[in-house]
């Protein structure tokens, strides 16, 4: 009887063990290092030199030294190129500029447009990954035609830029096998403008973006209306498919259900999983839409170009603050001041950047020719691959969700480039990811049809 009694205690205990099991989060030493390294002090340095430069507005004089858009251009620029002396040469930057002619909606002059670029070679040579963090530094008041009035612009898109400069700050003296682009862009408010003509030059010159991820109002954790105040959680906005891939090949992708798998969401899981692996108190809220209701952003003429491209934004905007003169109405503070922005926040947000853009420059490319067999009917599921052109591997992981799970739900780690599994494809989605020593994966690649 006791011996009886002492087995059922060893299955409870067992079954309590089962579903009380810990998750184990494995952190890279040097990324945890980068993290620590952002400074909310820095990033509210940042924002207070923007906010006085008294308008950013793209029509804005590109005469004045201290005032006007060009004015901020150059400081950025500035900013870039002393830590390009920190970066064994490295990092090179550029004011990226075009000519643009009126087009009768937002610009109504000829207007010479410039993107501020800073770019961090790879240390592969052989690696031509490209991955790309934006903020737009162009800003507006009410109206967007107005060039003259004081736009303080600390959050749209204050915030952005100055977790752009401040990942190009802390990243910019280490190495990564991959290349990484730290951009300001200009013209966002007259039409995306910038962002437009970098997309169109990436993909003139063929460059292999892997992902883009445009920060756009991130610095503040209250809504107006519904006074919601919370700095836990960040919001990602991704594309389920993009148009150009669903016109191709839309049977395809019904049949085998991948309306949720195109890059752009893809990315977004990767950035939810890893964003919350590195930052503390901090929630990846993944939206299925490419931007919020009928709006758009600098990361869609990227994802239009066919580049994968989300857009991070805080979880409660106030429009009392966005689009708006600086006034007392009502008893209501109007204007995008910087004593609204909520700078440990804006820190978490930024770490959350960083560490997805290192653990993606850090990591081997992804799997080559990833297949899953179909030659027949079985109740396992057999998936083969090539390995990754670049980047020492210590295996890859296998990632398996069911279908109506938003995010994978289990990772399987093989030394091999085949794998069978006792998971029936009718009932799970699969990726494969490459993994090196430090942990650091490729972005996943789903399986196509195989035999």
């Amino acid at each position: 009887m006791n011996h009886m009694k002492q087995l059922i205690f060893i299955c409870l205990s067992f079954l309590f063990l089962e579903g009380h099991a810990q998750t184990i989060i494995h952190r890279d030493p040097e990324i945890e290092k980068m993290i620590k390294e952002v400074s909310a002090d820095s990033l509210q340095s940042y924002i207070k030199t923007l906010v006085a430069f008294g308008t950013r507005n793209t029509l804005s004089t590109q005469t004045d030294a201290q005032h006007g858009i060009a004015a901020a251009r150059n400081w950025v620029l500035g900013k870039f190129n002393e830590m390009a002396k920190k970066s064994a040469g490295r990092l090179t930057s550029i004011i990226d500029t075009t000519t643009l002619q009126p087009d009768g909606k937002r610009v109504d002059k000829v207007l010479v447009l410039g993107n501020v670029m800073a770019t961090l070679q790879g240390t592969d040579l052989n690696d031509k990954r490209l991955f790309v963090i934006s903020g737009h530094l162009d800003n507006m008041r009410t109206s967007v035609m107005d060039r003259v009035g004081d736009a303080p612009g600390a959050n749209d898109d204050g915030s952005g830029v100055a977790a752009v400069i401040e990942c190009a700050r802390v990243m910019s003296t280490r190495n990564f096998p991959a290349t990484i682009i730290f951009v300001a862009v200009s013209g966002e408010e007259q039409g995306l403008l910038g962002a437009s003509y970098l997309s169109e030059k990436a993909k003139k010159g063929n460059w292999n973006i892997e992902a883009v991820l445009n920060n756009d109002i991130m610095g503040s954790n209250n809504s107006n209306e519904t006074n919601i105040i919370d700095n836990t959680k960040v919001r990602v906005f991704s594309e389920g498919l993009p148009a150009y891939e669903t016109e191709k090949n839309a049977s395809l992708i019904r049949s085998l259900g991948l309306e949720n798998d195109g890059k752009s969401r893809q990315l977004a899981r990767y950035v939810k999983e890893v964003g919350e692996r590195y930052v503390d108190n901090l929630q990846v809220v993944m939206i299925y839409r490419n931007d919020r209701f009928l709006r758009g952003g600098d990361h869609t003429p990227f994802v239009q170009q066919g580049f994968p491209a989300v857009r991070i934004t805080e979880m409660n905007e106030n429009y009392t603050r966005q689009h708006q003169d600086v006034r007392m109405e009502n008893n209501i503070q109007y204007g995008d001041l910087p004593e609204f922005i909520d700078f440990e926040y804006l820190r978490k947000n930024t770490c959350m950047n960083l560490s997805n853009l290192a653990n993606l420059a850090k990591a081997p490319s992804s799997p080559v020719a990833v297949k899953l067999d179909v030659k027949k009917l079985t109740n396992t599921s057999y998936l083969f691959w090539q390995a990754p052109s670049t980047g020492k591997i210590k295996g890859y992981y296998i990632l398996l969700r069911e279908t109506t799970s938003p995010f994978w739900q289990k990772k399987i780690f093989t030394t091999d480039t085949e794998i069978r599994l006792p998971y029936s494809k009718d009932n799970y989605f699969f990726g494969v990811q490459s993994v090196n020593e430090a942990g650091n994966e490729s972005l996943p690649i789903v399986p196509g049809v195989g035999r």
